[in-house]
């Protein structure tokens, strides 16, 4: 069952005579997000100097990138541009060796998340590492690469069975409010070659709010509310039957049971 605070409203007057301070601090958020990134790289190049082990160093630096999401939400709760909780974050933050695969409704997604998972791992778009707010992030948190298959394969499946925490957006971008979810077989690809347990993560925001093809400033007229429920955690084995030849029917059944879990009607699907 959905939250209160979950269900699209009307705008009240309180909210119209808001509506510009959100604006603004929505801009002064974002603002303060690239400056956070233009430090936190620069914090990063003096790292790889004064850490020589790159095991301690990407550590450092993941834990680094977490404390500072945690104060980026806390800004916008405090400055009321969105709202947001989290049930069932203690789960994720003792979560290792596993797969994390949430939907992707907003830009914050991967904040959100990260900020509950100490040492969280990640696979970003190549582009990425081109853009100057995040290419020291990535580089010393050593996050993966998006980019040729096989070896990105090889490189997860080390991960996981290191014991790291990999979350991934099986959509590949973000959805588009009111259309139904589109996945990616690449997840499931690599959960079933893997042989790794999945968390399913749900997130649900109340409005339309950085979502894909909207800019900053296309802000609702109501503060948008956040609510992210950590689900089930299970195997990926559970979708090998004896006979497959290929991968690839175990990833085909994977990817239709995650498009259902992944929906917001499955709430009754409650974590363990």
């Amino acid at each position: 069952m959905q939250s209160m605070d979950s269900v699209p409203r009307m705008p009240g007057m309180a909210d119209k005579l808001k509506y510009p301070w959100r604006l603004a601090m929505t801009g002064l958020c974002f603002a303060l997000f690239g400056l956070g990134g233009l430090l936190l790289t620069s914090w990063f190049h003096i790292l790889c100097w004064l850490q020589p082990d790159s095991t301690k160093r990407k550590q450092s630096a993941r834990t680094a990138i977490s404390a500072s999401f945690r104060i980026f939400l806390a800004t916008l709760k405090w400055t009321g541009v969105a709202a947001y909780n989290i049930q069932g974050a203690a789960l994720l933050k003792q979560d290792q060796g596993c797969l994390v695969l949430a939907n992707h409704p907003t830009l914050i997604d991967y904040v959100l998340l990260a900020s509950v998972i100490p040492q969280c791992d990640c696979m970003v778009k190549e582009a990425l590492q081109r853009n100057p707010f995040m290419s020291g992030v990535i580089k010393a948190a050593d996050y993966l690469i998006n980019g040729q298959a096989e070896p990105l394969l090889s490189e997860s499946k080390n991960r996981l069975k290191a014991g790291d925490t990999l979350l991934i957006f099986p959509e590949g971008t973000r959805s588009r409010s009111g259309e139904a979810l589109k996945l990616q077989r690449g997840a499931a690809n690599l959960a079933v070659r893997s042989r790794c347990d999945i968390r399913i993560v749900h997130i649900h925001c109340s409005e339309s709010f950085l979502s894909k093809g909207s800019k900053w400033y296309q802000i609702p007229r109501v503060k948008p509310v956040l609510s992210i429920e950590v689900r089930q955690r299970f195997s990926a084995t559970d979708f090998i039957q004896e006979g497959d030849n290929s991968p690839a029917l175990a990833a085909r059944r994977l990817t239709r049971h995650l498009t259902s879990a992944l929906t917001a009607d499955n709430s009754h699907q409650r974590d363990k």
